[in-house]
């Protein structure tokens, strides 16, 4: 009799976890299942500018809020969508924090070489995913960078170089705007370079203005420095990644 009782007890065990594991099967799978009439990434990729999309993605970062609208930079376990000047109540503003999934509707458009959903309203849905930066460094100056357009990524390695001259005529190792005609508050720009090819980096201001470390880290780089940095790989005629973290080796 205990024999048999064991016994029982042990499949009830087995059928038990088993039960267990399919729920998380099952969970996973409903995690990677879209809504009815949401598109995949690619097939996002795949539709023609100025035709209507509809995503479902998370927020990653956003850009300050100004007359009812946002710019967020969002990604899914797929890719990365870019959302210029969203329709956003300043309460739901609040609401879009990191990892926060969102259901979009507006239109695919391009400017520049940035691929965008403009005219786009959103909708708050359950779910959170916060992507970790790909190391796209062996990638920079491919034509394979831009499969990963507005994605987190990172990279390693790379030299600062002298971005122009300041009003004395010496180097210097950022501008404020792309011409210099900025100052502290504005957009910052600097080069980096890598296997002796030069690249232009940006410290948005509206996403990291001049109070976060970033800004300030990028305000204290010299000429020479080997830095590793974090951001989204904007596109304007060319990658211009918009820069949130600056290490200096």
């Amino acid at each position: 009799m205990k024999k048999f009782l064991t016994v029982l007890m042990a499949l009830t065990m087995v059928l038990t976890f088993a039960g267990c594991s399919d729920k998380t099967t099952d969970k996973k799978a409903d995690d990677d299942v879209k809504s009815e009439g949401v598109m995949t990434y690619a097939e996002y990729i795949a539709a023609e500018l100025d035709t209507e999309v509809v995503v479902e993605t998370y927020v990653q970062a956003k850009q300050s809020w100004w007359d009812d609208k946002v710019t967020v930079y969002s990604q899914d376990k797929d890719g990365a969508y870019f959302l210029y000047n969203m329709a956003c109540s300043e309460d739901d503003f609040a609401k879009l924090t990191t990892g926060t999934k969102i259901k979009v509707s507006g239109f695919k458009a391009e400017w520049s070489g940035e691929i965008e959903i403009i005219d786009a309203t959103f909708e708050i849905m359950d779910g959170s995913f916060i992507a970790t930066a790909r190391d796209v460094t062996s990638l920079l100056g491919t034509d394979t960078l831009i499969d990963h357009q507005n994605e987190f990524v990172s990279f390693k390695g790379l030299t600062v170089e002298a971005a122009g001259q300041n009003d004395d005529g010496e180097d210097v190792a950022f501008l404020y705007n792309w011409d210099g005609s900025g100052d502290d508050g504005s957009d910052l720009y600097f080069n980096v370079s890598l296997d002796g090819e030069t690249y232009t980096f940006t410290v948005e201001s509206y996403l990291c203005d001049s109070s976060t470390d970033v800004y300030a880290a990028v305000k204290g780089l010299n000429i020479g420095d080997t830095i590793d940095a974090e951001g989204f790989l904007y596109w304007y005629e060319g990658a211009n990644p918009h820069i949130t973290t600056v290490t200096v080796k």
